[in-house]
């Protein structure tokens, strides 16, 4: 439940600086999407290839992934796309389409509680002690 909370503040919070980013000039705009968006790209692709074999488009648990990204943050795909959108919305400088993001935002944390729930179902306390030494 905590982590829950604290997920939405987040987010709620990264809406609130890339709205305040919107308003810059385009050249800073795109310096920060560029700095925020490069990244966040490359780590969705690492993400995804930690991976492999276990990504599916619907919750399955065909292995607990606990290495690279991973040890750290239990959905980098997520965070790192969420992210990736935000520099895509700072650097075109696009305000309204904080909105279709926020709703993203919450499409990914429902998503992310259905995989939990199937992933404790499969790995039980692996994945309870796996959960408490993730920040995410």
């Amino acid at each position: 439940m905590q982590k829950g909370i604290i997920r939405i503040v987040g987010a709620a919070l990264v809406g609130v600086l890339a709205f305040a980013g919107t308003s810059m000039d385009t050249p800073l705009r795109i310096a920060i999407g560029v700095f925020i968006g490069l990244p966040s790209f490359v780590l969705i692709i690492v993400g995804r290839r930690h991976l492999g074999k276990s990504f599916a488009i619907l919750p399955e648990a065909k292995a607990l992934i606990t290495t690279g990204l991973y040890s750290r943050i239990q959905h980098p795909l997520y965070f790192f796309l969420d992210m990736f959108l935000i520099a895509v919305i700072i650097a075109l400088g696009s305000p309204i389409l904080l909105l279709a993001w926020g709703l993203l935002v919450v499409v990914h944390m429902l998503q992310s509680q259905r995989e939990e729930k199937v992933l404790v179902n499969a790995f039980s306390a692996e994945y309870e002690a796996y959960r408490r030494r993730t920040w995410f």
